[in-house]
């Protein structure tokens, strides 16, 4: 692991054990917002990875989605470093995707 993803990871982490447990979970997807922005930094990189978090914060709101909302696999085919807001376009989940 990079040290910019120990260290996002751990402000993360920080979020998890202090803000967010005193507020209460409360997300309205699976896995929660902050789960989902460590496991994609984790596996995208901070770049990609953290914007796909910030849209997935986005979404997560009074009127947005819920439900099961998994980090993708690989990172869209039309995606590039220059265009970030492509990370968090987001495709129909479907059950037989993992296979």
């Amino acid at each position: 692991m990079t040290w910019p993803r120990t260290a996002a990871h751990l402000v993360i982490r920080t979020y998890q054990v202090t803000l967010s447990a005193l507020i209460g979970r409360q997300c309205r997807y699976f896995p929660s917002c902050s789960e989902f922005a460590d496991e994609a930094i984790e596996r995208h990189g901070v770049w990609a990875g953290g914007w796909m978090g910030l849209f997935r914060i986005c979404r997560c709101h009074p009127w947005g989605g819920s439900g099961l909302d998994p980090v993708p696999e690989r990172l869209p085919a039309d995606t590039s470093w220059y265009r970030p807001w492509r990370y968090g376009r987001r495709r129909p989940f479907t059950c037989d995707e993992g296979q």
